[in-house]
């Protein structure tokens, strides 16, 4: 049998594809379920009504640095979130469940990042049974990743826009 390293048990595998989401009840301000999403593996829903404008989770998880973030970027999912100069939380390890929140052109979730701290914020009123989304926004030389929210302005991949006439 092959051991396996520290880096691989503790930073890898924890990230891995039949990883099974757990809300961490002291993160979230209100009721919220994992369940099976239709729009990727699992996605938190809200357990009641969520008024617009209000804090509903904090993301959680290891506070890392860019340089251990890119490192980290070479595992099949990541739930590495940037949280100001040099500062990342990888929700793969300690996560709060908000590394379980899909992404969706038509979010109806932000975050806001506050001394290190990440919340995500209800947009508008959120119903009972409503999967929370974000958009990910993701910036940087990362590959083009396909969306599949299925929203009506839906811009077909979760990447930042950006010109796509040069």
């Amino acid at each position: 049998m092959v051991e396996l390293t520290a880096f691989v048990r503790e930073v890898v595998m924890p990230a891995g594809p039949d990883r099974v989401p757990h809300i961490r009840r002291e993160c979230a301000m209100f009721p919220l379920e994992a369940r099976p999403s239709s729009i990727h593996g699992w996605g938190i829903c809200a357990g009641g009504p969520i008024p617009a404008r209000r804090r509903v989770m904090e993301y959680t998880g290891e506070r890392i640095d860019h340089d251990e973030a890119w490192r980290r970027r070479l595992r099949p999912q990541i739930y590495v979130f940037l949280a100001g100069l040099n500062k990342a939380i990888d929700g793969a390890i300690g996560g709060s469940g908000a590394e379980f929140v899909n992404h969706s052109c038509n979010p109806n979730l932000y975050a806001r990042v506050r001394n290190g701290r990440i919340w995500f914020i209800s947009r508008r009123r959120i119903e009972a049974g409503e999967e929370l989304l974000i958009d990910y926004w993701i910036t940087g030389s990362d590959p083009i990743y396909p969306c599949f929210c299925g929203a009506a302005n839906c811009r077909g991949y979760m990447n930042q826009p950006f010109d796509q006439t040069l």
